[in-house]
């Protein structure tokens, strides 16, 4: 009797070791699977920004290329070398267009003054053709006209010149500053708002996420 309680005993044991181990496997597994998935925009080389920065959709271009060698079911691009899925089955040699784009990491330094650090540019997709590629160039970057607030205008003197700045606020809430005339300082003393011409950069994985540059007057 002794002795059937003793195995019962340990079996009892090592089915709660089984568990707890099941459990334990279990959390990691979820704990690699989560939601959060990385935009377009992080890079694997360095996929936090520093403490106090912010990482923004900056630009995209097309680039014209030709199809290198045959890695599996991807390719590469030169003159570049960029490795890409082969998704059209493009043979060796293929004339094609490429969309790349770059990020920048904006933050300020000690002294409150904006910095802003460049990635490189980085191709993520493919066309046969130019006209696709313009398609999705012209959504990425969208051009327009709008009203934004203008914080006000100034002017700096040095060496017996003088300068005169607006500082307006984009509609994705950084402030800029641009140099004017005489003749747009006297314009814009005295009001609130100003309509201007601006740029929204998106971001290719997520749309919402958007920058906005300054891109002139109307």
């Amino acid at each position: 009797m002794k002795s059937n309680l003793s195995i019962a005993s340990r079996s009892g044991r090592l089915a709660k070791s089984g568990v707890l181990l099941t459990l334990l496997l279990l959390a990691a597994l979820l704990g690699s699977c989560s939601t959060d998935q990385p935009s377009v925009f992080s890079t694997t080389n360095n996929s936090a920004t520093v403490a106090g920065t912010e990482r923004i959709p900056w630009d995209y271009r097309m680039v014209e290329g030709t199809v290198g060698d045959l890695v599996g079911s991807d390719m590469t691009v030169l003159p570049d070398n960029a490795l890409l899925p082969n998704d059209d089955n493009y043979a060796t040699g293929d004339k094609i267009w490429t969309l790349q784009y770059m990020t920048a990491d904006m933050g300020s330094n000690e002294s409150g003054n904006s910095e802003i650090q460049l990635s490189s540019w980085t191709t993520i997709k493919s066309y046969k053709d130019e006209a696709k590629a313009k398609a999705d160039l012209s959504n990425l970057k969208v051009s327009l006209q709008t009203s934004v607030p203008l914080v006000g205008v100034y002017k700096t003197e040095y060496q017996g010149k003088t300068r005169n700045f607006a500082v307006l606020t984009l509609p994705s809430g950084n402030q800029i500053k641009q140099p004017i005339d005489d003749e747009r300082y006297k314009k814009l003393k005295d009001v609130q708002k100003v309509m201007i011409k601006v740029e929204e950069v998106h971001d290719y994985s997520d749309y919402d996420m958007a920058y906005a540059k300054f891109r002139g007057w109307v």
